[in-house]
């Protein structure tokens, strides 16, 4: 990897000095995911992020993996009334009611998607015809908070029932999970993640 060979490699500028958020950036961000288990987490954690900075998730995400049963769609779609008065008791989690309850929601939502398309990877990469889009951003202003085929997802999504995943939140999941390149073009990692396709 180039940040072994290189002790200061140049980075996108979101991700700061901070070592979880440099971690992060390094090793995630933009990295084609098609693990349905890491696909839910995302969609999970970016619902929780609205309104709020990355970094405060970054820091609860293992809170967040014990609150949640490792992500596992299935144990969440069962929880009940017991286990949101039990998240919402949580110190270590973001404590959203609406928001754990859509998490809870869209477990049950996305076990049918898995039900209907074989995997949600199925489902959600062919909206990019299975091959991330490879963006050549120069600068962090360049890059959109959300597109038109964030846009779509979203209300592809909503229409199948799911919540808390407005445009924003749909194309910041693009870019965790890969389906879109997004690291600036004198990122060390634009050309590494490329190099995944």
């Amino acid at each position: 990897m180039a940040a072994r060979s290189d002790p200061n490699p140049r980075r996108c500028a979101w991700a700061g000095t901070d070592s979880r958020m440099v971690a992060y950036h390094d090793e995630e961000w933009g990295v084609p995911s098609h693990d349905d288990r890491k696909l839910f987490e995302f969609l999970v954690l970016e619902g929780m992020q609205a309104g709020l900075s990355w970094s405060t998730v970054l820091y609860k995400r293992s809170n967040f993996r014990k609150a949640f049963r490792q992500f596992d769609p299935v144990k969440v779609a069962r929880f009940t009334s017991v286990d949101v008065r039990r998240l919402l008791a949580d110190p270590g989690i973001v404590r959203n009611r609406l928001k754990i309850e859509a998490a809870i929601n869209n477990a049950c939502r996305f076990l049918e998607v898995q039900a209907q398309f074989g995997s949600f990877d199925d489902y959600i990469w062919r909206f990019v015809d299975g091959k991330p889009i490879m963006n050549r951003f120069k600068t962090l202003t360049e890059i959109p908070s959300k597109t038109a085929l964030s846009d779509t997802i979203s209300k592809d999504l909503k229409q199948r029932g799911f919540r808390f995943v407005g445009s924003t939140i749909v194309y910041a999941h693009m870019q965790a999970t890969g389906m879109v390149n997004d690291h600036l073009v004198d990122c060390f990692r634009h050309r590494a993640v490329a190099g995944l396709v």
